[in-house]
């Protein structure tokens, strides 16, 4: 995946961290957790989700943590509002399954900004999401019930296949290693990742170590 607006792209030898927000309300609050978590780790990108679909709360929310993230070279992502995205301005959308408003979602954001998906409830979904021309495809998520084998699995299936990056999500941060290994070329947390800034800092550098790790044993 690449940020079309600051060249922002993973490694060829290992995966990044693509992290994602809880819901939020406001951004005051969260910014010493965003700040620990940049600052611990090589994060490629941040999915900002809202708990709100009001317009302006959501580019309030933006106006605070985007400057912050791209700062770093971190893409900064609108959760499924791609009309918000270009108003906010934000490096793209992450979108959920396949159909109309991913379509129109491509169209929009095109060529300078990132569409990405998850939600997909299947191998199809997820053919039909490459085909579509999306950036990115997440395999799991926050919301996702599937397990980490089930997820892994399609991983390695869609890495073993296809050139689109994949993202690899883990509900516990101590799998990131194996999500890695599968062939993820990003690594997604959000559950366990956003307590304090000293515990998101420490998260983040143990799973930058772990995946680091891993890309020198594939090498």
């Amino acid at each position: 995946m690449v940020s079309r607006r600051n060249e922002t792209r993973m490694s060829d030898e290992a995966p990044r961290l693509f992290l994602i927000t809880p819901p939020l309300a406001e951004a005051s609050s969260f910014v010493p957790l965003l700040e620990a978590a940049l600052a611990a780790g090589d994060v490629a990108c941040l999915l900002v989700r809202t708990s709100t679909r009001d317009e302006g709360q959501i580019k309030a929310i933006f106006k605070i943590l985007a400057p912050i993230a791209q700062a770093g070279g971190t893409a900064c992502l609108v959760e499924h509002e791609s009309r918000i995205a270009a108003r906010a301005d934000a490096d793209g959308v992450h979108m959920a399954g396949v159909g109309p408003e991913l379509e129109e979602a491509i169209v929009a954001m095109r060529p300078d900004r990132i569409v990405g998906v998850g939600g997909l409830n299947g191998r199809d979904a997820a053919m039909e999401a490459g085909e579509a021309g999306v950036d990115y495809l997440m395999f799991g998520g926050p919301d996702d019930p599937e397990t980490h084998e089930s997820i892994r699995e399609r991983v390695q299936w869609w890495a073993e296949i296809f050139n689109i990056p994949c993202v690899g999500y883990v509900s516990d941060p101590s799998l990131a290693g194996d999500m890695a290994l599968a062939g993820a070329e990003f690594i997604a947390l959000c559950d366990g990742l956003w307590d304090t800034p000293e515990a998101t800092a420490a998260t983040v550098a143990s799973v930058t170590r772990a995946i680091a790790l891993v890309g020198e044993t594939v090498r």
